[in-house]
């Protein structure tokens, strides 16, 4: 073999070495042109929290003239009658009709042919209306003075007074936040709850 011979580089050697060198230079192409334009990703906007608004509130009920009774006294000869006498209330809460009624009864009669066997100086002290009934609440006034008819009265009053809105109701009477159980110095017993047709079956005015 000459000299020439063995310093020659074979054609598929130079080919292969063309080809990488040409890969190469691709590859580098590719990077040096993305690291000038780099990939740009858009900005996530904001996310604005909308307030929460409250509800918009119920309309109030339109205001309502009641009417409530309260019960008063009067002579019929031998026997006292229980007489109603209207009392316009204008309110949407029976509490607060019953209140009205009971703090025009206190005030007394305005009427001459009317009276009221109530103490003077009686106070309200609450006047409720629960699931067990309608629980009345009065000063110790309500307890003084007065014979076994001024008793039998005055718990008529409050009773028939009581259920002006709700004529079959159950009423408590409660002295200085106590169940009323023995009215004055006679001794009137009094079985609680009450209603008008128990008062009407065990007492007489």
């Amino acid at each position: 073999m000459t000299e020439q011979q063995r310093n020659r580089i074979p054609a598929g050697a130079i080919a292969g070495i063309s080809a990488a060198v040409v890969a190469a230079a691709g590859v580098g192409a590719w990077w040096a042109m993305n690291s000038r334009n780099p990939t740009t990703i858009p900005p996530i906007p904001d996310v604005v929290q909308q307030p929460t608004l409250p509800p918009s509130p119920s309309p109030s009920p339109p205001i309502i003239q009641q009417t409530a009774q309260v019960y008063w006294l009067k002579d019929a000869g031998n026997h006292l009658e229980v007489v109603p006498q209207p009392l316009k209330v204008a309110t949407n809460q029976p509490n607060a009709v019953l209140e009205a009624a009971f703090n025009n009864l206190l005030l007394g009669a305005t009427d001459t042919t009317l009276s009221s066997t109530i103490p003077e100086g009686t106070k309200l002290r609450s006047v409720l209306i629960q699931n067990d009934g309608i629980h009345v609440d009065l000063s110790e006034e309500f307890t003084t003075g007065g014979g076994s008819a001024s008793m039998t009265g005055r718990v008529a009053q409050v009773l028939y007074t009581a259920t002006t809105l709700q004529p079959d109701a159950k009423v408590w009477i409660e002295v200085e936040g106590k169940p009323l159980e023995v009215l004055g110095g006679e001794g009137l017993e009094l079985e609680q709850p009450m209603t008008r047709q128990s008062f009407e079956e065990n007492f007489t005015l």
